[in-house]
């Protein structure tokens, strides 16, 4: 089918000439893969790539294997914003496992994003790091009353540099009516989505791992000195093994299968709008979300010359370019003035939520893992990536907060988010009812 130049294109607007992931070689012209590794990672994104730096760094010969491109999931598709990362409150975490560990869980949030910030600013990791922070939005007055409330629950000595903005003044912020108010989170910043991926394996090949794309694993099989690993390019036997598929979880492991929620984020971005236009909707430049249970997204393009609009667009899984409609209508819902805009590419990209919200790693049966990031991952998959990584190196650095959490399940839940559609109607029908 032949789509007339009117028609979004369907593929992430970062994927343009130079930005695309797709920066390996065509599978024909790979080598054989090795008999034989210590490590091996299943999933070549954020994680997997930040785990097999630090196996390889370890002196542990390391092969990542991908399914399709490396990066093409997530780590491509994603929003590029990078925010505190733990979804549970400091007083919620206390409740579930006590004021000790919530403390150190949210310790753990803040080093991630210390992390990338450190990446970016001091080793000079090419990302395209803009630490312009964000607003987050109210979306009725009660929700500007509730953020304040939540403002006092930090853990303490962990709050962060934030300023209240009333809706009087919100017009610094973003040239809008649509939010009461809101706060702005000045340590928040944002990436370009591939160049971060693309950094991110320019330093696992530093350290000499080897990456292989195309090449999906069909079958894991434990054995007396680690697994064999089926692939469709042949067999390896490894003798540890990382899954690392976040979102794009599927039957390699029934157990881990159970235990993440993959869901659709979709994305459009508008034609270019200019710079000025562009500085005239969001005058900060910041990353922009708001308080709403069926989450929206948004920023300025890393060229700043368009609006990159991201949010939960279906209540199933759908083609992106079908739910074009629905993400302009939220979109001109908040902007009026780009009523008139041209939308130029649509997409979409699996996160993975958990049922107790928090990210989990550690490993079962033998068989190690890093996922369930909640819509988080570009903070938190690099950092967790390299903790699981020194975890397999036997590198005591690797120990978290979260290590020994259990990782828990639903009845009834087998990979398949059946329950999802009857939950996205459910909020949004709140969300227009501003409780």
């Amino acid at each position: 089918m032949i789509r007339t130049p009117a028609e979004p294109q369907p593929m992430p607007l970062w994927w343009r000439g130079e930005a695309a992931p797709l920066v390996l070689p065509a599978p024909a012209a790979q080598e054989p893969l090795p008999a034989s590794v210590d490590v091996l990672v299943v999933g070549g994104g954020y994680t997997g790539l930040a785990a097999a730096r630090e196996t390889a760094a370890a002196g542990r010969s390391t092969l990542v294997l991908d399914a399709e491109s490396v990066g093409s999931g997530c780590s491509s598709r994603n929003g590029g914003q990078v925010a505190h990362s733990i979804k549970p409150t400091f007083s919620t975490l206390t409740k579930r496992h006590g004021a000790d560990l919530a403390r150190r869980i949210h310790v753990e949030a803040a080093e991630a994003v210390a992390h990338l910030r450190r990446l970016a600013t001091e080793e000079q990791l090419d990302c395209d790091w803009q630490p312009r922070g964000c607003f987050h939005g109210a979306h009725t007055a009660k929700h500007f009353d509730a953020m304040i409330r939540e403002l006092d629950d930090r853990a303490p000595g962990l709050e962060q540099r934030v300023t209240m903005v009333p809706r009087s003044e919100q017009h610094s912020e973003i040239d809008t009516d649509f939010y009461h108010g809101g706060v702005v989170y000045h340590d928040d910043a944002s990436i370009d989505p591939p160049r971060l991926m693309r950094a991110l394996l320019a330093r696992a090949q530093a350290q000499g791992a080897r990456i292989a794309d195309h090449c999906a694993v069909t079958a894991l099989r434990r054995t007396r000195d680690g697994f064999d690993v089926e692939t469709s390019r042949g067999r390896v036997a490894a003798r540890r093994v990382l899954l690392a598929t976040n979102g794009y979880t599927g039957s390699l492991s029934a157990w881990h299968r159970r235990r993440v929620i993959p869901i659709g984020s979709y994305q459009i971005a508008t034609e270019r709008l200019g710079a000025e236009k562009v500085r005239a909707l969001i005058p900060q430049g910041r990353n922009i979300s708001d308080s709403r249970r069926v989450v929206v997204y948004y920023r300025p393009s890393p060229d700043g010359e368009r609006i990159v609009f991201g949010g939960r667009a279906s209540l199933d899984e759908r083609d992106p370019l079908v739910c074009v409609p629905r993400l302009r209508q939220m979109l001109c819902e908040i902007f009026p003035q780009l009523q008139g805009a041209a939308i130029t590419h649509a997409w979409a990209g699996f996160v993975a939520y958990t049922f107790d919200t928090l990210p989990h790693l550690g490993q079962n049966d033998g068989l190690y893992y890093s996922m369930g990031y909640c819509g988080q991952g570009v903070p938190l998959a690099p950092y967790f990536g390299m903790r699981i990584g020194q975890q397999m190196a036997d590198i005591p650095a690797g120990r978290t907060a979260l290590d020994g959490l259990a990782f828990p399940a639903r009845p009834y839940y087998f990979g398949k988010p059946w329950f999802l559609a009857a939950s996205v109607f459910a909020y949004r029908l709140l969300d227009s009812l501003g409780v």
